[in-house]
């Protein structure tokens, strides 16, 4: 008998089980899809370990599942000889469809538009027999998403919310559990500084002008890498008899889903990289949580996070909700022209530069004041005195 077991990348984030795509009998292949999980991050399947018979499912529909539960058991002993009971078929597969049953036709307008579902849409839909082209998708560019098949079903059932209401979906349903572990564990203080852009704003139009874009965001995330050094705590995490700090420079990145809420992808030992390839990585890593794509790996093992809330307009949020097993967050307000005071010659003068309030909100467990200060002076100060390109 082979244990199936919840991976163990799930970094304390609770999971559920959202859906078995095998039933007790099924005949399972190494690697095939066996249940989806969902945390209030991703959606992830989990695989087959072996080749044989799904014998027994020990974790059912919406059962917590934290790392390394059982979460089933799979017989690879030897096919079952002749006249022994035969096991139940497999289920179809995410592209075929039960015998007699029509296979989900590609939406109008995207012939080749199968190919935009993922395989838990695909089977969501196979099972409730839903035509795809009936639905108007909310994922980036109109894709089909979970939540959209979701909706139909429940609207077919009947089950439908009151004007005015809003039912809780499982990952808003998890950001608001974490959200209260968070502010009831850790002593949240945070400092205010404010950077000069006049620098980053230069570099970044003359990569620009030879063809290489990079968003601001590549600029913060460089700049909190190096500003590490003069205070390690920074990337370190509170544990019950002593303070673990990594190694690793692994910076997650706020990124909005709309209505869907928030997830945070994160770009894996920031500190080793050059500035163009942490563009790089955060450009994929952006475009797969829009399109719904985001791995398990690719929300795990972040050491530090990066809020840019000024992206949507705002100047100042404080405290920023430090995330589970971190001991600081980055907050970057909007980007805007204001006028300054700055010396120049021995003379003040008054003058117009691209600013932007920054915060770090810390664990004040971990960090104290004059460590929070001292990273947030290093990192204005790396933003401002940016070389020239």
């Amino acid at each position: 008998m082979i244990d199936v077991r919840v991976p163990d990348e799930q970094e304390g984030t609770k999971a559920v089980v959202r859906a078995w795509l095998k039933q007790v009998g099924d005949t399972v292949a190494v690697n095939d899809p066996l249940v989806e999980l969902e945390t209030d991050k991703v959606t992830q399947e989990v695989p087959s370990p072996a080749a044989g018979v799904l014998t027994e499912i020990l974790l059912d529909t919406d059962a917590e599942a934290v790392p390394g539960a059982l979460l089933g058991r799979i017989n690879a002993g030897p096919p079952a000889q002749a006249g022994a009971p035969e096991a139940k078929p497999s289920a179809p597969s995410a592209n075929e469809a039960p015998a007699g049953v029509p296979g989900p036709r590609p939406r109008p307008g995207h012939e080749n538009g199968e190919t935009r579902l993922s395989p838990s849409v695909r089977r969501a839909l196979l099972q409730h027999n839903i035509d795809p082209a009936r639905l108007i998708g909310s994922g980036r560019g109109g894709r089909i998403t979970r939540e959209d098949v979701d909706r139909a079903v429940a609207s077919a059932t009947g089950v439908q919310p009151r004007s005015g209401e809003i039912p809780h979906d499982r990952m808003r349903l998890k950001i608001a559990e974490n959200m209260v572990r968070a502010v009831s564990e850790a002593p949240h203080v945070t400092a205010l500084f404010e950077a000069d852009f006049s620098a980053v704003a230069a570099h970044k139009a003359a990569l620009a002008s030879r063809g290489v874009r990079l968003s601001y965001t590549a600029y913060i995330v460089k700049a909190a890498a190096e500003a590490m050094a003069v205070a390690p705590a920074i990337n370190g995490r509170w544990e019950q008899d002593r303070t673990v700090i990594s190694q690793a420079i692994n910076i997650g990145v706020g990124t909005a889903l709309g209505d869907k809420g928030l997830v945070v992808p994160v770009v894996k030992d920031a500190g080793s990289l050059s500035l163009e390839e942490i563009g790089g990585r955060l450009d994929d890593l952006t475009a797969r949580a829009r399109s719904g794509q985001l791995a398990a790996a690719d929300v795990s093992g972040g050491t530090f996070t990066i809020s840019n809330h000024g992206v949507s307009g705002s100047l100042l949020a404080s405290p920023i909700i430090l995330h589970a097993g971190q001991a600081a967050i980055l907050g970057i307000g909007k980007l805007q022209k204001r006028v300054v005071v700055r010396e120049t010659d021995g003379e003040d003068a008054i003058v117009i530069l691209p600013m932007a309030y920054v915060t770090l909100t810390i664990d004040h467990r971990v960090v104290d004041g004059h460590q929070t200060n001292a990273w947030l002076s290093r990192f204005v100060e790396l933003l401002e005195n940016w070389p020239a390109a």
